[in-house]
C-alpha cells in the first residue's frame, strides 16, 4: 500500500474533523477543549470513570506503572518477556521509574492463572498485553482472562492492561469494550494504531487514578501546549475505524486461508496464528530477510503492487516472519487475487540473495 503524501494526510484529517468536532472552537491549551473531548469519549467507550491523553504509549505506561506502585507500594510488576516493554521501549520502565519486571511465563501466550497464582515472587501490578504482539497478536480465551485476572486478584495485585490494540479484541472475546475494560483497573489505548490517528494514547482508570496520572504527564513532560492535530486524527479515527473493525477481523480470517493456500509448496512455509485471532497475524518463510525484502521490493516496482510489508529474522539465520495487517484496503482483495500476489511474490524470492 502507497503511503499517503504530507497534502493527502492534511486532506483526511480536515474530512475527518469536520464530523467529529465543532471546528469553530479554539484550539486547545495544555489539556483543555478538545483534549478534553477526546479524553470523555475514550473513558465513556471503555467504561472508565476517566481517561487522559497522552503524547505517546510509552509515556502513558510509564506513568501507569508508576501510579500503581505508588499505590500498591510494591515497584515489582509481573509481565510478558515479549511485551513492548520489554522489547521496544529501551528498559525505560526501570531507568525512569525505577520499576523491576517478573516473568510469570516464558511461553509465547499469556500466562495462565495457574502460573499466576503460583508463581514464586510477589508483585505489585499484572500487566497484560491484549493482544501480544510479538507472539503473533495472541489472544487468550475470555475465560482464561478472566481466570488470569481472578488469579492476579487473589494476590492483591492490581491489573493493568496493555490495550494498544484493544479495540479490535472484541470479536475474538465477543463483548463489548466496557465488559473487557472492567476486567483492568487501568487500561492503555492507542490513538494511531488500529486507529489509524496521527499520534498519541490514552490511560483510562479511577478517577483519582487518572488525577495523579495526570501530574506525572506533566512532570514527564507531556503536557504540550496544544495538541489539536493529533487529537482530531484520533476522534475521526473512532468514528471512522471502530465500526469497521468486525469486517476487518473476519476478513482476515479469509486473507490468511488464501495465504496459507498458496504457502503450500513452501516448506516451513505458515501463517501463524491460523486463523488469526485479529485483524494482524504474522507470515513466516524459510529464506533471508534480505532475500525476502528483495522480492517485495521488486514485485512492488514491477507491478505496482506489494503483498507484504518488510522481513525480519528475529532467531534462526534464514528463517524470516512479516506482521500481515487487513484494513479497509484489504476489504477489496479476494481469496484468489492473495493467492496470485502471493505466488508473484514467491516468484521472484532468490533464496541466495
Amino acid at each position: 500500500m502507497r503511503s499517503a503524501t504530507l497534502r493527502e494526510r492534511l486532506a483526511e484529517l480536515v474530512d475527518g474533523a469536520e464530523r467529529g468536532y465543532d471546528l469553530g472552537q479554539r484550539p486547545d491549551t495544555y489539556g483543555s477543549g478538545v483534549v478534553e473531548a477526546l479524553e470523555e469519549r475514550v473513558a465513556g467507550l471503555l467504561g472508565m470513570d476517566a481517561a487522559a491523553f497522552f503524547p505517546t504509549g510509552t509515556m502513558a505506561q510509564q506513568v501507569a506503572l508508576r501510579c500503581w506502585a505508588d499505590r500498591t507500594g510494591d515497584r515489582t510488576v509481573a509481565m510478558h518477556p515479549l511485551a513492548h516493554l520489554e522489547l521496544h521501549e529501551r528498559g525505560a520502565y526501570s531507568q525512569l521509574s525505577g520499576l523491576r519486571s517478573v516473568w510469570p511465563t516464558q511461553r509465547p501466550q499469556m500466562p495462565s492463572a495457574e502460573e499466576v497464582a503460583e508463581f514464586s515472587e510477589p508483585f505489585g501490578t499484572l500487566m497484560l498485553e491484549l493482544p501480544l504482539r510479538d507472539a503473533g497478536f495472541l489472544l487468550p480465551t475470555w475465560e482464561e482472562l478472566r481466570a488470569t485476572v481472578a488469579a492476579a486478584r487473589d494476590r492483591d495485585a492490581v491489573v493493568h492492561f496493555d490495550g494498544a490494540r484493544l479495540w479490535e479484541t472484541v470479536t475474538h472475546f465477543d463483548r463489548t469494550l466496557p465488559e473487557i475494560a472492567e476486567l483492568a483497573d487501568s487500561v492503555y489505548v492507542s490513538c494511531y494504531k488500529t486507529l489509524g490517528g496521527v499520534s498519541g494514547a490514552l490511560l483510562a482508570g479511577p478517577e483519582q487514578f487518572v488525577a495523579q496520572a495526570k501530574n506525572w504527564r506533566h512532570r514527564y513532560g507531556g503536557q504540550l501546549f496544544e495538541q489539536w492535530p493529533a487529537v482530531l486524527s484520533a476522534l475521526a479515527g473512532l468514528d471512522r475505524e471502530l465500526p469497521r473493525l468486525g469486517d476487518y477481523v473476519a476478513h482476515a480470517k479469509v486473507v490468511a486461508a488464501a495465504v496459507t493456500d498458496a504457502l503450500a509448496g513452501v516448506p516451513g512455509g505458515r501463517v501463524f496464528p491460523e486463523p488469526p485471532h485479529t485483524h494482524q497475524f504474522q507470515v513466516w518463510l524459510p529464506f533471508p530477510a534480505d532475500a525476502l525484502n528483495e522480492a517485495g521490493l521488486r514485485q512492488a516496482e514491477e507491478t505496482r503492487e506489494s503483498v507484504f510489508g518488510g522481513w525480519r529474522e528475529p532467531g534462526l539465520p534464514g528463517i524470516s516472519y512479516t506482521e500481515v495487517t487487513v484494513a479497509a484496503d484489504a476489504l477489496e482483495w479476494t481469496a484468489e487475487e492473495v493467492r496470485d500476489g502471493v505466488a508473484a511474490f514467491l516468484a521472484r524470492v532468490n533464496p541466495s540473495g
